[in-house]
């Protein structure tokens, strides 16, 4: 069995992208993750036993450390999911994003580059490096725009955005330069089990059952495209085996939802999940001061990726929304795991500074 080295694979795309490889027995993995606030790993306690997994903390950007983990492991791949996620947070510092995002591949690409031309030929042929990036990359749709494409060109417009079209160019130019054999997928909004609750979706779940105010930026018509994430990790199982070398693949969930549409949804679940006699949640929706340089429409056309390698989403946003409520419902020690007090802070900085 071929073993992958996943880069953040305890953070929550990650994650569940481990859990799915183990579980369909696709590859060993070897997961190194520095551990930072988003990441977790009771999110892989299943696997303590798996004598086909192993778990490295470190930052991709130690060469030390990942030269001695390519060597250690000898890897068939590296798939990498590495990156500070958050746009809010990169609004507040930009610094951590470049690091990590930029420099942090970088490194991690030039000892991809390093350890790939020792390599016999045969293995150099079948060695791949998987870049996983956003949409944000792309810039902002207006409301009839058509969906981002792989030839749309790159117009960040936050600091995250701008760090990980950084990164995208660097792979771009590794591939080019070096011939190091990269992939590159740029994906929509993810969301199901295990997402660190700074995010939409998980943050209206835990809020709602908390009677805590419903955070809405602006108007709440933003419109992102939502990708459950199972959807995701498929997707990206298949880019890694049938991908073509240099190219990049965008993945979407073909649903297109205002902010304030997905909140109202989630509301409704939970009257059905978990009803209150005195009030529908609803109510708790509470709308704060749109952020700076906030995207209005992202959409994705992932019409390559389906015609290319016959990939398509298999959940809907009903479907895969109440599949995550009821995981959040049914893991509260996970819940509380994560709710720390850095996490309390990080709300009441975000948040409580954005009152109308």
């Amino acid at each position: 069995m071929p073993t992958v080295l996943v880069t953040g694979g305890a953070g929550f795309i990650g994650a569940n992208f481990i859990l799915l490889a183990r579980d369909k027995q696709w590859f060993n993995v070897v997961n190194l993750d520095k551990l930072t606030y988003a990441s977790n790993l009771d999110n892989l306690a299943q696997l303590q036993n798996d004598l086909s997994y192993h778990f490295a903390r470190g930052d991709i950007g130690n060469l030390e450390l990942v030269n001695y983990l390519l060597e250690q492991y000898q890897p068939d791949a590296i798939i990498n999911f590495a990156a500070e996620s958050h746009v809010d947070r990169s609004i507040l510092s930009p610094q951590d994003f470049i690091q990590t995002n930029v420099v942090g591949t970088f490194q991690l690409l030039e000892a991809s580059r390093l350890y790939w031309q020792k390599l016999s030929s045969q293995r150099q042929q079948e060695f791949r490096f998987l870049h996983v990036s956003t949409d944000e990359v792309y810039g902002s749709l207006n409301p009839k725009d058509p969906a981002f494409r792989e030839d749309t060109a790159y117009a960040p417009n936050s600091p995250y955005a701008a760090s990980k079209a950084a990164s995208d160019h660097f792979v771009r130019a590794y591939y080019h330069t070096y011939g190091l054999p990269t992939l590159t997928t740029n994906c929509s909004n993810n969301y199901g089990p295990r997402q660190f609750p700074e995010k939409l979706i998980p943050l209206t779940i835990l809020n709602a059952l908390d009677g805590k105010p419903l955070p809405i930026y602006g108007d709440g018509q933003n419109i992102r495209d939502w990708l459950y994430v199972i959807d995701h990790c498929e997707a990206i199982n298949l880019v890694l085996q049938q991908g073509k070398i240099g190219e990049t693949y965008n993945i979407g969930g073909l649903n297109e939802q205002a902010n304030l549409n997905v909140v109202e949804k989630i509301c409704a679940i939970l009257d059905e999940l978990v009803p209150k006699s005195d009030f529908s949640y609803s109510s708790l929706i509470t709308f704060v001061k749109d952020r700076p340089g906030h995207d209005r429409r992202y959409a994705i056309d992932c019409s390559k990726i389906s015609r290319d390698l016959g990939w398509q989403p298999q959940e809907n946003f009903d479907s895969g929304l109440l599949k995550t409520i009821q995981w959040y419902l049914s893991n509260s020690d996970w819940v509380n795991q994560v709710r720390s007090g850095a996490y309390q802070n990080w709300l009441k900085q975000n948040y409580d500074n954005r009152k109308n």
